[in-house]
């Protein structure tokens, strides 16, 4: 199996985990967009927004890594998260 076709196994697969950390979402949310958009864009979230905003920040944290390393990361934690690994 290629990289994008585990990607694509693996966010499928993250929906049966069950509950995770918010830490765990965020990092789960910030790597599948880094995959599969790149750079963090558009504006920041304000304050009355904090869920956007913790996300925003999340994925802005990603900034330069490319697709293929963040398909990799997101894999492994899905792995990881499943006991796979």
């Amino acid at each position: 199996m290629n990289l994008e076709e585990q990607f694509r196994s693996a966010s499928e697969r993250v929906k049966a985990l069950g509950d995770q950390s918010n830490e765990t979402l965020l990092e789960l949310y910030a790597l599948y967009k880094q995959a599969t958009a790149g750079d963090a864009s558009g504006t920041r979230p304000g304050m009355f927004d904090p869920v956007g905003r913790a996300k925003f920040d999340a994925w802005s944290e990603k900034k330069g890594m490319s697709p293929e390393e963040a398909m990799r990361a997101y894999v492994d934690l899905v792995d990881r998260l499943a006991g796979g690994a």
